[in-house]
């Protein structure tokens, strides 16, 4: 069976993005992968196994453009409130936090934040399906 390991996004200003993602999710530098062109850093943190590998393009000045497929990652946290006002104090701009509730119960509560590229990160209430 397949086991999901990571998921790839670009940025354009390393040193940006390890500042978000350390400040947000503390995510840290697991590795890093320097290469003529381009660097690899893989990203990580003691709650669990699944890295987000950073790629940065080495001769790239302009910003990447989404487009219209990208979704979002996905995080799960033990207090979504405390979450929220941390992230906010930070300076980095979490959206509403949003009770999912399509059938009148609350299956979901959340919020998104975007990291410095624009990538929507999607911070979850830990629970039920979202562990």
């Amino acid at each position: 069976m397949a086991k999901a390991i990571h998921s790839m996004i670009r940025v354009l200003d390393e040193a940006r993005s390890l500042a978000f993602y350390e400040t947000a999710f503390g995510l840290k530098v697991a590795e890093r992968l320097d290469f003529p062109e381009f660097t690899l850093i893989y990203l990580s943190n003691a709650e669990g196994s699944f890295e987000l590998e950073l790629t940065v393009n080495k001769d790239r000045t302009e910003p990447y453009h989404l487009g219209d497929g990208y979704g979002h990652l996905a995080v799960s946290v033990d207090d979504l409130a405390a979450e929220h006002a941390r992230l906010t104090a930070a300076g980095l701009a979490p959206r509403k936090m949003v009770d999912f509730a399509p059938a009148g119960a609350v299956i979901a509560r959340f919020f998104f934040v975007a990291d410095p590229d624009g990538y929507q990160i999607e911070v979850l209430q830990r629970g039920g399906r979202y562990l």
